[in-house]
């Protein structure tokens, strides 16, 4: 057992000092994410730029601009006319709100007054929600001032002055805008908003498993070179070899997610202290199924290449199985047919700790599938293990 330890500290070592096994198995996730993190994001709201030209300068205009930008995901940008006719012309703009001169006047007056939309074509997609959420805010404009002239024909002949009741008018209105009677709330269906959580797991597990399997063609030029041959010559055994192997793989596979976790922790803040050291501890037990997995491929392939694609082409079918980048519905062919990959069980376990609040006891099913591919895993391998090409 020491002898074996001395392999798998070598390993680590070695793998440490390597530049490129370490960019690929730290860096390429943390850059995977984040461009993930980038083009998806998680984000459900709508967001868009509304281009207004005020033109009217009045307490009326100031007001609904107001309104429009407290819409969240509504960013105002103010131009001129010259400036917004432009932009148009050039197609640099697709759609522009225009608040005419006379509109406040008109209003205080309490004649009818419009905005006037300028686009080119249909406006594009975004012009046209935008437009529909200006429509909506005016609507509500006209239905306050509906409320106040009716409040103001309720109240004539009370000796009330008028500016009296436009503030309590306005006041009450500001807070059913703040507080509305009736709201709308937003639920995901058929997915997680929370995009962290929802992929963060099938990221780790993806590249360890990666990392791990594609590691079994070093054992292969071990074998063709002679190396593992020339250690036997020392008082190793060949299943101290083996198992040497195998811990330096878990070693391997530990220190890449202590790094991908540590740094989750740290930029995110997805974990309690115990909720980390819970993620950790189902961690090793995955790394031992993955590297028993890549201790198969290293034992039975022939050839580097031969490793390699074996480890690219097991790996692939894992995680598309997996639930990696997309969410497999249940009872559906793929969700029983995604029962054979190690790393549905993995996510989920992950995921019920990091997302749902549970703990290393509630994720018992995926342990036992783990132990029994750990089990399966070093008999087969140790089986066909081969410190010689064609022999033992």
């Amino acid at each position: 057992m020491k002898r074996a330890l001395y392999i798998t500290l070598n390993e680590v070592r070695l793998y440490l000092q390597d530049k490129g096994d370490l960019a690929f198995s730290l860096l390429l996730p943390i850059v995977t994410f984040a461009l993930m993190y980038g083009a998806f994001g998680g984000q459900t709201m709508f967001e868009a730029t509304a281009v207004v030209v005020n033109e009217d300068g009045g307490s009326y205009a100031a007001l609904f601009v107001e309104q429009l930008d407290e819409i969240e995901g509504i960013d105002i940008e103010l131009q001129t006319a010259a400036e917004a006719d432009a932009r148009l012309e050039r197609s640099d703009l697709l759609l522009a709100l225009y608040i005419p001169p006379g509109f406040s006047d008109t209003l205080a007056s309490g004649g009818k007054a419009e905005f006037i939309f300028k686009q080119r074509g249909n406006g594009g997609q975004e012009g046209q929600i935008l437009s529909s959420i200006i429509r909506s805010v005016a609507e509500e404009m006209n239905q306050e001032f509906q409320v106040r002239e009716q409040v103001k024909s309720g109240l004539e002949g009370a000796g009330i002055p008028e500016d009296r009741i436009d503030f309590t008018v306005q006041k009450f209105l500001g807070e059913e805008r703040a507080q509305p009677a009736v709201g709308v709330a937003e639920e995901v269906v058929g997915g997680s908003s929370d995009f962290i959580s929802q992929y963060l797991p099938g990221i780790i597990t993806m590249y360890v498993l990666f990392a791990l399997t594609i590691g079994a063609r070093t054992i292969v030029e071990e074998r063709k070179r002679g190396t593992l041959e020339r250690l036997l010559t020392t008082r190793l055994s060949t299943g101290e070899l083996f198992f040497g192997k195998f811990l330096a793989s878990v070693s391997r596979g530990f220190v890449q997610t202590v790094i991908l976790l540590g740094l989750s922790y740290a930029v995110f803040r997805l974990f309690t202290p115990v909720s980390f050291l819970e993620s950790l501890a189902f961690a090793v037990v995955y790394i031992a199924a993955a590297s028993a997995l890549g201790m198969i491929i290293a034992s039975v392939a022939r050839s580097e290449e031969a490793a390699s694609w074996i480890g690219v082409v097991f790996t692939m079918f894992m995680v598309m199985l997996g639930g990696t980048f997309f969410e497999i519905s249940e009872g559906t062919v793929l969700d029983i047919v995604s029962k054979v990959s190690i790393n549905t069980y993995a996510n989920d376990a992950l995921r019920t700790i990091i997302s749902e609040g549970g703990s290393l006891g509630d994720t018992t099913l995926p342990l036992i599938v783990m132990g029994g591919v750990i089990v399966v895993g070093l008999t087969v391998s140790r089986v066909f293990f081969k410190v010689v090409s064609g022999g033992k």
